[in-house]
């Protein structure tokens, strides 16, 4: 049962990452998916859009993800719009990295793997054009006249790519109002991750249905994506693997933070302080960061 609901500004923050090399990992993040680097003090890589941080990586480990793991499903940043987006497909295409531009009719994707297999979707809202949920136990989507749609489907990409510009360049890195939409998880069991994601954080149940979950804050279509399409019961890779290490939730306020850490707490969840924030593990074994804006 869910105590109380997080606060409706919540949103997503950085993603931390281990990659196998560190060179390779900084030319993927900033030619190819259009992030620039941050400043840092350490051997991590900080990377964002307009001076915000959107993804930390840490480089080192020996091996590429492991699959059928718990972990990184994808982490998803959303860009402003259709122009944005197709500048990045345009780029990945010019550069022939392999890519997957998705119409969710709500909102338009575009799904790659970075060189160490972390997932990265890319996608800008498009509401406009209809909608995507949960309906008797499955997925359904609906375009704006009501029509029923697959939600799967190939975007237009010569609709898309005519809101490019005839100036435009498409090595411009992502621009100012770019930031981290969502996450998408792998989960060992979805019952659990959604008793610690909704009953105690206190994100609102979106939709759920056999092997998946989707919750968020404030009515967003989701702020985490749970699913054991890894395998019921996947475990966490070993270490030396690439993959997720942390990835941050953002409250409004400090009393924001101080309820959730509270539930959590009274969850019997460990918290520990972590640099500007609190951190804990749920039961899939993913670290999470819970900080204030």
């Amino acid at each position: 049962m869910q105590t109380q609901s997080i606060a409706a500004k919540t949103g997503m923050g950085t993603v931390e990452l281990a990659v196998t090399d560190a060179n390779r990992a900084l030319r993927f993040y900033r030619d190819y998916v259009g992030l620039r680097p941050l400043p840092s003090d350490g051997p991590e890589l900080r990377l964002g859009a307009a001076g915000r941080e959107l993804v930390v990586l840490q480089p080192g480990v020996e091996h590429p993800v492991m699959p059928r793991t718990s972990g990184l499903y994808h982490l998803a940043i959303v860009v402003p719009d259709r122009r944005e987006l197709a500048r990045v497909i345009g780029r990945l295409a010019g550069l022939r990295w392999e890519q997957y531009p998705t119409d969710h009719v709500m909102t338009k994707a575009n799904y790659l793997w970075d060189p160490d297999g972390n997932g990265i979707e890319i996608y800008t809202e498009s509401p406009e054009d209809g909608t995507m949920g949960f309906a008797n136990g499955t997925f359904v989507a609906y375009d704006k006249e009501g029509n029923p749609r697959s939600g799967r489907d190939p975007i237009d990409l010569d609709e898309l790519l005519s809101h490019l510009h005839e100036e435009d360049k498409l090595d411009e890195p992502m621009p100012a109002g770019t930031r981290m939409g969502h996450v998408h998880l792998h989960v060992a069991v979805v019952g659990a991750a959604l008793r610690f994601y909704h009953n105690l954080v206190g994100f609102d149940v979106m939709g759920h249905v056999p092997g998946t979950g989707f919750v968020s804050a404030g009515g967003y279509h989701h702020h985490l994506g749970l699913n054991e399409w890894a395998g019921r019961g996947a475990r966490q890779a070993p270490p030396g693997h690439a993959g997720l290490r942390r990835f941050t939730v953002e409250l409004p306020t400090r009393r924001d933070l101080a309820d959730v850490t509270s539930r959590l707490e009274h969850g019997d969840v460990r918290v520990v302080e972590e640099g500007d924030g609190f951190a804990a593990v749920d039961p899939s074994a993913n670290r999470v960061l819970f900080r204030a804006a």
